[in-house]
């Protein structure tokens, strides 16, 4: 994969938004001790083949993917609680790091197509894959913290935006329409109905807030392989018709903006940001469809599992909260 040696924005500003995201420096590559297993990527930094996978898991895979959720879910937890002004997402992406090992684990974005570290945090308009780097928090950002975990021989990954201190009330309510998306997404999950059925709740609930669906990344299967079929736009996308079956394993993860949902890339070609530089959030997690319900893959074991049948789909995770306490819900 070709790179630019220099790392830096595009070059398009908004008068809106007069303290864009500026790149720092990024530290050196994070190793992984060689007795944790690792994905086939982890050495040459690409997958070797098309993937293959069955999007339909056998229970057994099934059992391990909730392993994998549950520990990636507390690597996120981890990365939450040092939230804060001052925190660079460089120490973020440490957190992610240890914690990962920790658990057993391979940080799945570890030389991924050659991404170089274990953690992506997109700060304010970044949409998603913003690279840990010496940029400090400030006061009133939003930051994302995306965690994929290979272990037991498949990934889980799930995300989060945090609200750094206080934050504008504009904002605030950017992250929580975007966590409800999220839950409004699985919510429309069901066997025997089109991918589409998810981009058309998402979407509706966004523009019914007053704010735009990113069309240019979408969710995707997962399983042990990091990114497979089916693609899962968050908007109504009349090509997404794959119809869902009992078994399947993808992530929903929509990314919401306050402006613009177009994007554009960072020379360092992964750092995507909306063209205005309007800010924007996201919210994942990893699921399952099973016959009478869904299970998100993602979450702790004494966490509700609202899309479960039988469960009260009106109860939701709740958000993981930061050094500071801050919370959405």
């Amino acid at each position: 994969m070709a790179r630019k040696k220099r790392r830096r924005p595009a070059g398009r500003r908004a008068p809106a938004n007069p303290n864009p995201v500026t790149p720092g420096l990024i530290g050196p590559t994070r190793r992984v001790p060689p007795e944790i297993e690792a994905p086939e990527y982890a050495v040459r930094g690409y997958p070797a083949n098309p993937p293959t996978e069955n999007p339909v898991k056998d229970p057994e895979t099934l059992e391990r993917m909730r392993l994998a959720g549950q520990a990636a879910r507390r690597v996120l937890r981890a990365v939450a609680a040092e939230v804060a002004p001052g925190v660079t997402t460089d120490h973020l992406d440490e957190v992610a790091h240890v914690t990962s090992i920790e658990e057993g684990g391979y940080p799945s974005p570890l030389n991924y197509h050659g991404y170089p570290k274990s953690l992506c945090t997109s700060v304010n308009e970044v949409i998603c894959h913003g690279i840990p780097d010496s940029r400090p928090l400030r006061e009133g950002d939003i930051v994302n913290c995306d965690v994929t975990l290979f272990i037991h021989g498949v990934h889980g990954d799930l995300s989060e935006t945090f609200l750094v201190g206080e934050v504008d009330p504009v904002s605030r309510k950017l992250v929580e329409v975007t966590r409800e998306c999220l839950y409004l997404g699985i919510d429309a999950v069901r066997p025997g109905e089109p991918v589409r059925r998810i981009g058309q709740a998402i979407q509706a609930h966004a523009e019914a807030n007053g704010f735009g669906v990113v069309r240019e990344f979408v969710g995707h299967g997962i399983g042990s392989t990091f990114h497979m079929a089916p693609n899962v736009p968050h908007f109504d996308d009349p090509r997404a018709t794959m119809i869902l079956e009992p078994g399947m394993t993808f992530t929903i993860e929509p990314m919401i903006t306050v402006g613009n949902w177009r994007s554009q890339l960072w020379d360092d070609g992964w750092t995507a940001t909306t063209v205005d530089l309007s800010r924007t959030a996201q919210f994942e997690h990893t699921l399952a469809v099973l016959p009478d319900g869904v299970e998100i893959l993602t979450l702790t074991p004494e966490e509700p599992q609202p899309f479960l049948a039988g469960h009260d789909r009106s109860v939701w995770p709740s958000t993981l909260p930061t050094r500071t306490g801050v919370s959405v819900a």
